[in-house]
Parts: structure tokens; sequence; C-alpha cells
């Protein structure tokens, strides 16, 4: 008798590239995100911490005014602290301003479209415009500051300050931003990709405009609930 092998057709199995690219894909964004995460946890402490300098400089300012006031004297050297107060105050909280989502946007334009949408235009600007712009100016301003630390560079007012300090804010300031920028671009790939809820982190503040509004409606639809 004559046993007959018929050979059989290997098993079939599933693509192994797309799903080991897919995993290896997911723990990328994982880290990402996590780095995401790390860089808006930064700005968010230097956001409480300039808050500070807006205190000093109008304490500063306001001291200043009384004692030119009542004593008919001033000093540059105060005056250019205000300026550097106000400069650290602008240049540091611009990555803080663009956690917060409080940058100036077209409204009458974003509310009409999809998140994805505004998602998408807002990757375009961070790529197109927003990353390009923190690396030309860290590099425009960079020299500025460092030949001003090597040669001690001083104000030309009188009694005036040094002006390494007010300089190194230009390219420590667009380094701040240009990490935030880097974080939402990550948040927004994410959440084209699904892999999160919302394109950003913290939602803006509410302004005491829109709290009031909110007070009317409510307001209005408690009386008119009343009269039914």
């Amino acid at each position: 008798m004559v046993t007959t092998v018929v050979p059989t057709a290997p098993a079939q199995r599933g693509p192994v590239f797309p799903a080991y690219f897919n995993n290896d894909s997911e723990i990328w964004m994982s880290t990402l995100l996590s780095l995401s995460r790390l860089i808006d946890r930064f700005n968010d402490q230097v956001g409480r911490w300039i808050r500070w300098l807006v205190l000093a400089a109008v304490l500063l300012s306001a001291g200043n005014a009384i004692v030119r006031k009542i004593f008919s004297t001033s000093s540059n050297a105060l005056l250019e602290i205000q300026w550097y107060l106000f400069a650290g105050v602008f240049m540091l909280g611009a990555g803080y301003a663009f956690l917060r989502n409080v940058h100036v946007r077209i409204d009458f334009v974003s509310t009409k479209l999809s998140k994805r949408t505004n998602t998408v235009i807002d990757i375009l600007g961070i790529v197109i415009f927003l990353i390009p712009l923190c690396l030309i100016l860290i590099a425009l301003s960079w020299p500025f500051f460092y030949n001003a630390w090597v040669t001690g560079e001083m104000s030309q007012n009188a009694g005036g300050l040094i002006r390494w300090p007010a300089l190194a804010l230009i390219p420590l300031g667009f380094s701040i931003l240009l990490a935030q920028g880097v974080s939402e671009l990550i948040k927004r790939i994410a959440f084209l990709r699904d892999a999160i809820d919302e394109p950003i982190s913290v939602e803006a503040h509410k302004s005491d405009e829109e709290l009031l509004a909110e007070e009317l409606a409510l307001a209005a639809e408690k009386k008119l609930a009343g009269d039914r």
C-alpha cells in the first residue's frame, strides 16, 4: 500500500512589517508625548515665576515715579531695570502664552472650521513659520549677546546697567518659545493620529466678559423657567 503525501500550503500569517512599524510608531508617539508634557511643565513653571517680574516692575515704576515727583531726582539704572523686567516678561512669557493657547487667533475663521482642520492649520503654522522664525532669531541674536558678554558692554546712559542680561533674553526667550512650539506640534500630530483627545493640553482661561455673559445667560434661563 502506497501512501501519498500531499504537500499542504503553509499557514497564512498576517503581515509582519506593518504590525512591527505600528508598535514602533506607538512607542515613539508615547515618548514624544512624554517630552511634550515635560516641556509643558517647564513653561508652566516659567509662567508662574515671571508673574513676580510683573509685580517687581510695577512696584519699581511706582517707586521711581514717587521719588522723582517728591525729591526731583531719578536714576537711569532704575529706569533700565524696569525695561529689563518688561523684556523678561515679554520674552520669557511667549512660550507660556502658547501653552495657555492665548495667542491672537482669527476667531471669525477658526470657529467656522472643524477641530481637525484647525489642527492641520496649526501644524502648518508651526512648521512653516514659528520654528524657522525662532531658529533665525536665535542665530541672529546670539552674537550680540556673546559680544556684550565678552566685552562687558555697558549702557550709553549715565549710571546705566550692563547690556548682556537684556540681550540674553532674546535668544533665551525664542529658545523657550521654540521648545513650546515643538511640544504643541507633538500634541497636534498625536491628536490627528487619535493618540490624544484634544490638540492642546491646557484650555485658555475664560475672560471676565465671557464669565459675565455666561452668568447673564444662566440668569435669563432661570427667569424663563420661572415664568413658565
